[in-house]
């Protein structure tokens, strides 16, 4: 059973996905333009929604299932392809298609039980994505003032989807040991989601 301290982090985890959600569609669905990367954004957000509420009925040991890292990636994915089509035109192309590659090799690896190639491709791509995630809003022209909120929700994300990994493939990284990991994992959900809230919803 999930500890009533997770349950309550993943709930409020949840309420701010879920707004987020919300957010996101609303700009997509009332601008004049339809922008591709509030959709990536939404994907992003909705993916850590459901995650939220199956660890709360299934409890964290979810996350050692090869599916639950596959689908999970689609969290630094998908809010790292928004801002590359959102603020870094030029290379958002290239970008996309890096992300679907590193999907699929993050899929074909771990689901294949491919464990030599999983050690390379999920710290590779998460790696990667986490750092879009979080130098992008610094580096951003034309984001509003604040955006570097959404920079700090990567720096943990980057961070936790990182660790995550390392203890899927039973290993370890730096001090974040299996129990660490449990430990902080869903008081950092809650602290980078409330992050990007705080970001993303800068933009009015």
């Amino acid at each position: 059973m999930t500890p009533i301290k997770d349950i309550v982090f993943l709930l409020l985890t949840g309420g701010l996905a879920a707004y987020l959600c919300w957010y996101f569609w609303q700009r997509y669905n009332h601008a004049s333009r339809k922008a591709l990367h509030n959709i990536y954004y939404l994907m992003g957000f909705a993916v850590l929604l459901v995650s939220g509420v199956l660890l709360i009925f299934l409890g964290l040991d979810i996350l050692a299932s090869p599916y639950v890292l596959t689908v999970a990636s689609l969290i630094p994915l998908g809010i790292s392809m928004g801002l590359a089509e959102e603020y870094f035109p030029s290379w958002k192309k290239y970008f996309k298609w890096f992300a679907l590659v590193g999907f699929l090799a993050i899929a074909i690896t771990s689901i294949g039980g491919m464990d030599s190639l999983k050690k390379i491709a999920v710290p590779l791509f998460h790696g990667v994505a986490g750092l879009v995630i979080f130098l992008g809003p610094f580096v951003a022209k034309g984001a509003p003032k604040g955006f570097w909120w959404v920079g700090i929700g990567g720096l943990l994300i980057g961070l936790g989807g990182i660790a995550l990994a390392f203890i899927s493939m039973g290993a370890q990284l730096l001090f974040f040991s299996p129990a660490f990991v449990m430990l902080i994992l869903t008081p950092l959900l809650f602290l980078m989601a409330g992050a990007f809230t705080l970001g993303f919803t800068k933009k009015g």
